[in-house]
């Protein structure tokens, strides 16, 4: 897709303060410092236009931005390790199954995982939540420069077994930094919304 224009829209913490839902939205939700900033960013060609950052947790908003005036991304709060109070882990929690449970314009949750690490109970957890309430996901594992081409097929085949049971389903092997799996990625996006204009 060609990326003519990327805005930030808006920040929310409830959903009154969702924009319209007159656009598909697609969803990126991982574990804190799983590189989901980097992501957004090298899907829409932009350095910083989501802001990145080395604390985790610090995303505790649901950011809303504008592609193209055709489609929005919405960037979830990271779960997972973040240093902060069981309250406002609780409000977070809240916040992004309301969103996800409710948001009608909603096609697809990108489910980001770091290619390098074991994926945890947590990341099983959101994935078994997604589907008990069938909600479309594409799986990505972030990172692959960090990695050999023998060490990325271990990983990959690890994720694979945890994730979709050994199955041939999507998974996009993909690095912000060489933008490997960019293609792969928006041709799956695209799909899903052809499926559900």
């Amino acid at each position: 897709m060609k990326i003519v224009s990327a805005e930030f829209m808006i920040s929310a913490v409830s959903a009154e303060q969702y924009p319209r839902a007159s656009l598909p939205e697609v969803a990126f939700v991982g574990r804190s410092n799983v590189g989901k900033s980097s992501l957004i960013n090298s899907l829409l060609n932009r350095k910083k236009l989501v802001k990145i950052s080395g604390t985790p947790g610090k995303t505790q908003m649901i950011n809303f931005f504008d592609v193209n005036h055709e489609l929005v991304f919405a960037d979830l709060p990271g779960y997972g390790f973040a240093k902060v109070p069981k309250s406002v882990q609780k409000k977070w929690q809240d916040l992004v199954e309301q969103y996800l449970l409710k948001r009608d314009n909603l096609r697809t949750v990108v489910l980001i995982l770091d290619i390098r690490r074991k994926p945890t109970d947590l990341d099983l957890h959101m994935q078994e939540w997604l589907e008990q309430y069938q909600v479309d996901t594409i799986l990505v594992a972030t990172k692959t420069d960090k990695l050999s081409q023998a060490e990325q097929s271990k990983q990959l085949k690890q994720i694979r077994a945890a994730f979709l049971e050994g199955a041939d389903k999507e998974l996009v092997a993909y690095s912000s930094k060489n933008q490997k799996g960019r293609k792969e990625l928006w041709k799956l996006l695209l799909q899903r919304m052809a499926d559900h204009p």
